[in-house]
């Protein structure tokens, strides 16, 4: 059986721009300067592969414990923009049409769960889903470890999984958990890049997944 493991920010939740924004918060506090456009580039990363690049970027070099303040001044900015975030389109409706034909699902994401807590509560998501977070593995994306944790949690092969991501990253770390990738033009990547990093399929946001649920093997019942 084909089972769904989704990316939340982006890919269920109209978060991104939230956290492009938090982060540069976080990075002009601590004296860094850069563009929205670059750190939306790097959105999806785990947040310390996320803090790297960004400092590889600028030239920037800081400590060990200056890259965790960053990290954590981020959570307090997002945590004070979470209440703009909003579900995305069709997002409830779909995850609810699983669960009602009975595919099996879960949301693996590179945030951790005092920041996805909010999120899934939009969705409403409890304690019966099976949610992986930044928390539970080793690795983040670009590293497939959220996604394998995500299936065997679900009793399923990854390589019967369909991973559902609205970034190169989650479209990297499905590559190399060798499931089949499916992007979401919902956070803000175009459709070629996508392609590049991976996807079999591209749709614009939950809704039109839903609406076209037949091309990545799950059929229509009644």
């Amino acid at each position: 059986m084909t089972a769904f493991v989704f990316d939340l920010d982006g890919t269920l939740v109209d978060s991104v721009y939230q956290h492009v924004l938090a982060w540069r918060e976080a990075l002009e506090k601590t004296g860094i300067e850069l563009a929205v456009w670059r750190i939306h580039r790097r959105i999806g990363m785990s947040g310390g592969l996320l803090v790297n690049a960004l400092l590889r970027e600028t030239g920037h070099q800081v400590t060990v414990e200056e890259a965790t303040q960053i990290q954590q001044i981020h959570e307090q900015a997002y945590a004070r923009q979470v209440a703009q975030v909003r579900p995305l389109p069709g997002a409830r409706e779909l995850l609810a049409y699983l669960s009602k034909t009975g595919v099996p699902w879960a949301i693996a994401t590179s945030g951790r769960l005092e920041s996805a807590c909010p999120t899934l509560r939009l969705l409403g998501i409890g304690s019966e889903v099976t949610v992986i977070t930044r928390d539970q593995v080793a690795h983040a994306k670009p590293d497939p470890d959220l996604f394998l944790a995500a299936a065997a949690r679900l009793g399923v092969e990854i390589s019967d999984s369909v991973v559902v991501g609205d970034s190169v990253w989650d479209l990297l770390a499905a590559r190399r958990a060798r499931a089949l990738g499916v992007g979401l033009l919902s956070g803000g990547y175009g459709q070629d890049e996508l392609e590049r990093a991976g996807a079999y399929r591209i749709y614009q946001d939950p809704a039109d997944l839903l609406r076209h649920l037949d091309e990545v093997g799950v059929r229509a019942t009644g």
